[in-house]
């Protein structure tokens, strides 16, 4: 059966729209895509409602991101945020349970990103660092971290979080919020698996007057 010229046109414009469908996903896959920042755990690097690209290359090539570098990870689960009482010294990873196994449910997940929480911290301990908070310092292999994108008054608070005192496993990072009395990070959940890691916050587009990257 042949197909009218205006047949042919739909499909043809079908056809485009599921390319350039495909091409937008791997794009914000593999390279890059915008977010909102949604929760004030970044203030006052960044503020709520601020637009951000973010750079998907840390993710695409596997590459471990540098201490200072603002990253998105996937959120660990909320049964894994543990109290002191329960902490385990040999066992300082974010835990991710419930995982899809299904493939569908994986493509959903991870590729399209449905249902799927995030969080964007700084990353302060590198894999092999010993990471020392105490009298509201952070302390990298025993010298103190030099933080000069914290407010003056903020300190880093250990109040019912157990992980303060550890080594960061291999292929790891410990990552914390600059605005740490708001910020639920590792010192409450642990360390945060670089297959978890989804990108580097790269630009600030939203608003104007602050247009460029961010450090």
């Amino acid at each position: 059966m042949k197909l009218s010229d205006k047949t042919k046109d739909i499909v043809e414009w079908i056809v485009c729209i599921l390319i350039a469908l495909v091409l937008a996903l791997l794009i914000k896959f593999f390279i890059g895509t915008p977010t909102i920042v949604k929760m004030p755990s970044m203030y006052p690097t960044l503020k709520q409602d601020q637009r951000l690209i973010l750079n998907r290359l840390v993710r695409t090539t596997h590459t471990m991101p540098s201490r200072g570098d603002i990253i998105t990870f996937e959120a660990p689960t909320s049964d894994s945020y543990i109290y002191e009482s329960d902490y385990d010294p040999n066992d300082v990873v974010a835990k991710y349970s419930n995982e899809p196994t299904s493939l569908w449910g994986k493509f959903t997940h991870y590729f399209l990103e449905i249902n799927k929480d995030s969080y964007i911290k700084r990353v302060i301990g590198l894999p092999g660092e010993h990471v020392h908070i105490e009298d509201g310092k952070v302390y990298i292999n025993d010298v103190e971290l030099q933080e000069t994108y914290l407010q003056p008054s903020v300190t880093t608070e250990i109040l019912n979080c157990p992980f303060y005192d550890l080594v960061v496993p291999e292929n790891c990072v410990f990552v914390m919020g600059d605005n740490r009395p708001e910020s639920t990070d590792s010192r409450r959940f642990g360390c945060i698996p670089l297959e978890k890691i989804e990108s580097k916050v790269w630009i600030r587009f939203w608003p104007f007057n602050l247009f460029g990257k961010v450090d």
